[in-house]
């Protein structure tokens, strides 16, 4: 069986994240995937339940939190999650993910500056 796009995305932005200083790959919660730096999850993939040829990503944007909830892709934060500023971006089967990976990279270098230690956040931003 092939590779969906959302699974080509998820590695891509995998990929991405691990270019990053001291960051590493691991479980998330449950069903999800997660990465780290230095033990702090800076993104999260998947969620309970969802099918292979769906994608939920979830970042810090301590920036672009407020925009990026504008996005008709991105579910509002609630809790916990809207008070420190994590946003869930959601591709349905039918959602073209990869048009939006620019956007999802800057995102990702965006939540590893705000969850890496200082030094570590400086080498990228």
């Amino acid at each position: 069986m092939s590779e969906t796009a959302h699974q080509r995305a998820e590695a891509e932005l995998t990929a991405y994240g691990l270019t990053f200083p001291e960051a590493s790959a691991g479980p998330g919660w449950q069903t999800t995937r997660a990465l780290y730096v230095r033990k702090k999850m800076f993104a999260i993939f998947g969620a309970k339940g969802e099918a292979l040829d769906a994608l939920t990503l979830i970042m810090k944007l301590p920036i672009s939190a407020e925009m990026a909830e504008e996005l008709p892709f991105v579910r509002p934060a609630k809790g916990w999650y809207k008070q420190h500023k994590w946003v869930t971006a959601h591709f349905a089967v039918d959602d073209d993910v990869l048009a939006e990976m620019d956007t999802l990279k800057g995102w990702l270098r965006q939540s590893y500056v705000a969850v890496a230690p200082k030094t570590l956040g400086r080498k990228v931003s």
